[in-house]
């Protein structure tokens, strides 16, 4: 049996910062990652819009807000060190309709509290910067940035065995087993014992726990976030991103425009249930995953309170036209045959018993052992002070 100071369980983003925040704490300490998948930073990171988050949005005394915001700084920072391009294009937070306005001016007066730079724009100066967007106001954020997640993971994994870590993939964890000065876990590709266990398992993340052995009053519920893609002709159709002003009364974001580091403009994502945790091509379903969920309560409390969007977002996932709609607000020339197919990604939305859904980062300790519940968005931008945050913790645990 393999033994380390240190075990992380989860290869994306968050795992990856937190393992390389702990070398840089402890140089010398033993560790070892492991990920279920074949390759690192398969789901999440992989999947998700390549956004480098200002915060805007999060409640001043959150740890989405902490987080978000230096890890913009932190992110940025890192690319820089390490050759990693990224772009700073800015976002542009668009109202279409007087509520909207409203909100936008509530937004503003958070960015202040955030020390976030903000410039509200009128409808005239809108449409000098953007002449495809169409609204009555916006607010530009100019720090929002743009990268490829998998480029920063590939380098803190390239960091890490570097300071004498093991990164192993293709090790599905099996058993958990906490003692009072280890913690053992077995996986498909053999045993691991370790003083400290850190699990960073994203979509997986309750049943880690559960098989560990914690009593958790959550369920990992995965929502579906689908995607399209402009044509290589409308390339450069915004040069910042494009966002709605979000509802407060709704969970998600709502569809924006999004340009890549790969050059093209992604628009998306929706939202509906998910019907597998891990398979993304549409219509995909994992009968153990949907089978888990019908049977947690939490899911049909949240049904039933967001009946109405719920079937706003399945009827925008079925039928092209409906979603385009959901674009058209502020982008009114896009035609169906300027959304082109895209990958999709799916999300760790963690939902307690009694129907309420998590927004903020969320942990269940023992002595031996950090379960990270639920990470959301903005996690990768967020990742390297995250993984601060949980290295100070195990660091105190282990030696406790």
């Amino acid at each position: 049996m393999d033994q380390a100071d240190y075990c992380i369980i989860g290869g994306g983003i968050v795992g990856l910062a937190t393992a390389y925040q702990l070398l840089l704490k402890e140089p010398g300490a033993s560790l070892i990652l492991l990920e279920a998948a074949d390759t690192l930073a398969s789901h999440q990171t992989a999947h998700n819009s390549g956004v480098i988050h200002s915060g805007i949005y999060y409640a001043p005394d959150s740890l989405k807000a902490r987080f978000s915001k230096a890890g913009a700084q932190q992110t940025k920072e890192f690319c820089r060190e390490h050759g990693i391009p990224f772009q700073e294009p800015g976002k542009l937070l668009v109202a279409t309709t007087p509520p909207e306005q409203e909100r936008l001016g509530r937004l503003e007066q958070r960015a202040g509290i955030h020390g976030l730079a903000c410039e509200r724009l009128d409808q005239p100066e809108l449409s000098e910067r953007e002449p495809n967007v169409s609204g009555l106001t916006a607010l530009l954020i100019p720090s929002t940035g743009i990268v490829d997640y998998t480029a920063v993971a590939r380098k803190l994994a390239e960091l890490i065995t570097g300071e004498g870590g093991q990164v192993i993939t293709g090790a599905r964890v099996t058993s958990i087993a906490e003692h009072a000065d280890r913690v053992e876990v077995g996986t498909a590709a053999g045993r691991y014992s370790c003083g400290q266990l850190v699990a960073c398992a994203g979509l997986q993340s309750d049943r880690l726990a559960e098989l560990a052995g914690l009593d958790i009053d959550v369920q990992i519920i995965p929502f579906r976030g689908e995607y399209f893609e402009l044509p290589a002709d409308k390339s450069g159709y915004v040069r910042h991103l494009i966002y709605p002003v979000p509802d407060p009364a709704l969970p998600f974001l709502g569809v924006h425009l999004t340009p890549t580091m790969a050059g093209t403009i992604t628009m998306g994502p929706n939202a509906v249930l998910g019907l597998s945790r891990e398979r993304y091509p549409k219509f995909s379903v994992d009968l153990r995953d949907v089978g888990r969920y019908l049977k947690f309560p939490g899911l049909w409390r949240v049904a039933r309170a967001n009946a109405a969007t719920a079937v706003r977002e399945v009827r925008n996932s079925l039928l092209k036209g409906s979603y385009l709609q959901e674009c058209r607000k502020y982008a009114p020339d896009l035609t169906k045959a300027d959304l082109l197919p895209h990958e999709a990604g799916i999300r760790a939305q963690a939902v307690r018993r009694d129907g309420t859904l998590i927004h903020d980062f969320l942990l269940s300790e023992t002595a031996r052992m950090i379960h990270v519940l639920n990470a959301p968005s903005p996690a990768a931008t967020a990742a390297l002070p995250i993984g601060e945050y949980l290295a100070s913790k195990a660091v105190r645990l282990r030696t406790a």
